[in-house]
This record gives C-alpha cells, structure tokens and sequence, in this order.
C-alpha cells in the first residue's frame, strides 16, 4: 500500500498507451485506475491512458459470468494487471512495455482462483481461491506458479514486505505467522499466535490494527521473533476516520490509509505517540470503480455507494 506522487486538480487529457513518455523531471507512474465505459489509468502528471484492452467483467460462459474482473497495479506504479480480452488470460504490462501474459491464470477460473494481490514491485502475483486459504505464488520474473506448502495448510495473506524480498502468512498446521522468501522457503516462524497485516524490510516487525475491523483506529507492533507486542498505539486520525490500510514504507515508517468523504488520505504514523503526519490526499473520481497502486483485488473505498 505505498502510494506515489498523486495529482491534486490537474485537466486531464485521454492519451493512447503506446504514447512516447512525457517530459518531467520525476518520472510518471500511476496515479490510479478508474473504470468508465473502459478500463483506464491517471497518471501522476494529470494524463488518461485508455485500456481498451481489459476485461471489466467475465464474459459469458465462464464460472462467473459478469464478476468482476481484477485489475490491479503495482504499489511503485509502474506495472498494471488485468484480464485481456482477446483470450481472457492475466496480462501484466508497463506504460510504455509489451503485454506479458501470465500463465496458469486466465478470467475462466474468476469465482474459483483469481489473482488478489501484487509485490510492490510488480514481480510476484497472489491468488486467492473461493475455498479456504490462498492458491499460488506466481513468480513473473521466472514464469513459475509455487504452490503455498502444506498439504492441509490453510493459508491467509497478510502482506509483501516493502522491498518485495519477504511474503507474511498466517495458517498452516499451528495457524502462526510465517515469513516466507519469494521462493516460499520459510524464514521465520512466529512464537506467538498474534495477527497481523504488514510486515517491515527489517522481516521481523509487524504491524496490526487492534479493534474492531473496519473501525479500529488503535495499533501494535509485534515482534515475529521473540512473539513480543508493544503496547496499543492510538492513531490520531480525523474524527470519523479509522485505520482502512496499514503498512510500512521502505525507511520504516507507519503508513496509514484512511478512507475520508472524499476520498483517501495517506499518513505516516509515530510508532510511539500516535501522531499522523498527511503524505498526500487523493479525490474520489466520479466513477464507479477505482483502484490504488497497492491494492488488493478488493479495498473498502473501491466501488461507489
């Protein structure tokens, strides 16, 4: 959930994909995806990049006919996800790059494995199943599916470290968390049954919400070596604001996502003290559906109500 340079009220100008980058003097990235009558891409310089090409539903004759179809990107900004509709199949692309088809992943299955989730740098792709658990690793960078280890193991995401180098689960046989390499070889096993939902670059800190989900607006960090957790931290947001999104930045700061009327607002967190600083803060556009960089196939500030 680490966001980028976002646009404040910028006239924004529809432009092909295939377009020669713009000059700037920060590179581009996506700001956001909206979806219209297509799919399409804000960028950070104000720019709408049309997606033709993707899926906003599973067509006909497949499990799930007229589901949602996943379209996710990167949490750099840089790598965009969706069904193609030229034969179904999960595609990840660049602004400026091919379509690379990602094998073993097609709209077909959509209702009974799908891709929910994405490393922050666009490498590794999860799925997530309608029974119990998760379904596979997909590493982009070798074309390789890895099926989650255990073979009863019930598996929940909890989240890519910020370097992308670590994956957090919980489940398998003692229901612990679990720090995972990208080759799904275990690195750490929890001593305590604690939950949580982010894990830093250090791959031994965590972070979870405490409360009530979706109004908790408490944390603690938990030691995943010595089992240890800190004391509840109140998260000073806003009234009416609570904790939607929790994760670390690549330095190890507390980033908070917090859903506001309208729209979303980014804060980094004190550890200690509960203070918020505002990074940056994005208006909802008027359509039905949007994503964030760094969202999972489905976030609580997705679709208009």
């Amino acid at each position: 959930m680490r966001l980028r340079t976002v646009l404040a009220t910028l006239l924004l100008t529809a432009v092909p994909l295939g377009g020669q980058p713009a000059a700037a003097a920060t590179p581009v990235t996506i700001a956001y995806a909206q979806r219209t009558q297509t799919w399409e891409l804000v960028l950070t310089d104000g720019r709408v990049v049309k997606v033709p090409e993707a899926l906003a539903v599973a067509p006909r004759d497949t499990i799930s006919e007229g589901a949602p179809a996943t379209f996710l990107i990167s949490g750099d900004g840089r790598h965009f996800f969706y069904f193609r509709k030229s034969d179904g199949r999960f595609t990840e692309r660049t602004l400026h790059g091919k379509e690379r088809a990602i094998r073993d992943i097609t709209v077909d299955t959509v209702g009974e494995e799908w891709p929910s989730s994405v490393s922050y740098d666009g490498s590794f792709v999860l799925t997530e199943t309608s029974a119990p658990g998760l379904g596979a690793l997909v590493d982009l960078r070798k074309g390789k599916s890895l099926p989650l280890p255990g073979k009863m193991a019930t598996w929940g995401f909890a989240g890519f470290s910020p370097d992308g180098e670590r994956l957090l689960l919980q489940g398998g046989e003692d229901g612990r968390m679990t720090v995972f390499d990208r080759r799904l070889r275990t690195c750490l096993r929890s001593k305590t049954r604690l939950w949580a939902t982010a894990l830093a670059n250090d791959y031994v800190t965590a972070a979870e919400p405490v409360g009530s989900w979706p109004k908790s607006r408490t944390l603690r960090l938990v030691d995943l070596r010595t089992g240890k957790a800190s004391g509840t931290v109140t998260v000073r947001l806003p009234r009416g604001q609570q904790i939607d999104d929790l994760d670390f930045d690549k330095a190890g700061h507390l980033v908070v996502r917090s859903k506001t009327t309208t729209g979303v607002t980014v804060y980094r967190v004190s550890k200690t003290t509960g203070a918020v600083t505002p990074l940056r803060t994005m208006v909802r556009p008027d359509v039905k559906v949007w994503v964030l960089p760094g969202d999972d196939e489905y976030e609580p500030w997705a679709e208009k109500k």
